[in-house]
């Protein structure tokens, strides 16, 4: 008598029946969601199934990133050790954790014997080993006439590296 009823989708409710299943508030004429054959207010829906990134915890309202199958916030997304955001840029990841290619080199990269640069192979970089030394491609040149070395004989003398012209001129 007096009641008002509250129509969804076929389904019919008194007023104030129709309400979250979560939190039993009256929907009115409030906004709802449902879901399955439940009807949730917003605030519960968000709170029960909102995605949340894995760093701060807070919900993704729009435009996340997905790492390792894990939702963050595109400012949340950040390099593990400067900090940086890495949303749309080239990144590597180390022991499950993301680095800026900066810091990755800085960290963890071989270093060039001669300009101790690191080499981080980033953009192609090539570069060649001997033993327990590196080089980039264009660092790697004789010592005495700078001719480059990659693909050629060389002769170790000491620390550095010959050609085999240098190293018969030496020996004369």
């Amino acid at each position: 008598m007096g009641t008002k009823k509250m129509e969804y989708k076929t389904r019919q409710w008194h007023e104030k029946c129709f309400c979250c299943c979560v939190c039993k508030t009256a929907i009115g004429t409030k906004s709802f969601i449902p879901r399955e054959q439940e009807i949730y207010c917003a605030g519960c829906y968000e709170e029960k199934y909102a995605t949340r990134c894995i760093k701060c915890k807070k919900i993704i309202t729009s435009g996340g990133v997905t790492y390792k199958n894990e939702p963050w916030h595109r400012e949340c997304f950040t390099c593990t050790h400067c900090q940086v955001s890495l949303a749309g840029q080239r990144f590597t990841s180390r022991d499950e954790k993301p680095y800026c290619a900066e810091c990755f080199g800085e960290l963890f990269a071989k270093r060039c014997t001669s300009c101790t640069k690191p080499i981080t192979g980033i953009g192609g970089t090539r570069f060649i080993s001997f033993e327990d030394r590196h080089w980039h491609n264009d660092c790697f040149i004789c010592a005495m006439c700078k001719t480059s070395l990659v693909g050629r004989g060389f002769i170790t003398d000491e620390q550095d590296v010959i050609c085999p012209e240098c190293a018969k001129q030496k020996l004369m």
